[in-house]
C-alpha cells in the first residue's frame, strides 16, 4: 500500500478474513490497542493510589449517574468483594457517593462526586486523545467498522448496556 513501509504488514483485511492468521491479527490488535490506550492513564491512576478497575468504576458512574451498585456489578462482571473494595476505596477518597434508591431505600444508587468528577474527566481527556488520533488516522468509515466488530463480540442479551454516541 502506498505510503506504508515494507516491513509494515497490510492495513487492510484480506478477503481470507476469516482465516486463522487474519483472526489472530486482529486478538493481538485488539490485545496490543487496549494495552496501549489504558496505559495513556497509568500514571495519573498510580499517583491516586488507583488501579484500572477503579478506573473502569468512575467511568461506568459518570456515564450513568445514579446507577445501581447491581448494575455496576453487572456492568463490570466482577466479584461483589471485589467490588466492595473498589467502591469502599472510591468512597474513601470522597470520588463516589451513594444514596438510597427513591422507590427501594435498600437500594444504593451510586454518583460521582466533584474530586470524583475531575478525575475522571482527567482520565478520559487522556484516553480521548489517544483515541481521536486513532479515529483520525484510520478514517470515519473505519471507526464504524471497529465499532461494528468490537459490537459483535458483546452477546447480544449484553448489548442494551451499551450506550449509544451522542
Amino acid at each position: 500500500m502506498a505510503g506504508q513501509s515494507p516491513s509494515e504488514p497490510p492495513r487492510g483485511a484480506s478477503p481470507l478474513f476469516l482465516r486463522e492468521p487474519e483472526i489472530r491479527r486482529g486478538i493481538e490488535l485488539l490485545y496490543f490497542g487496549y494495552s496501549h490506550l489504558t496505559r495513556a492513564i497509568d500514571d495519573l491512576l498510580a499517583s491516586e493510589k488507583l488501579g484500572r478497575a477503579h478506573h473502569r468504576a468512575l467511568y461506568f458512574i459518570a456515564r450513568q449517574p445514579d446507577l445501581t451498585v447491581g448494575d455496576l456489578l453487572a456492568i463490570l462482571a466482577i466479584t461483589k468483594q471485589s467490588l466492595g473494595r473498589i467502591l469502599g476505596d472510591l468512597t474513601e477518597r470522597e470520588l463516589v457517593e451513594t444514596r438510597p434508591g427513591d422507590r427501594d431505600r435498600r437500594q444504593k444508587l451510586l454518583r460521582l462526586t466533584p474530586a470524583g468528577r475531575t478525575l475522571e474527566a482527567a482520565l478520559f481527556e487522556a484516553l480521548r486523545e489517544k483515541m481521536s488520533a486513532a479515529y483520525s488516522s484510520a478514517g470515519q468509515e473505519a471507526v464504524g467498522g471497529f465499532w461494528a466488530v468490537l459490537e459483535g463480540l458483546v452477546p447480544d442479551g449484553e448489548r442494551r448496556r451499551l450506550r449509544e454516541p451522542r
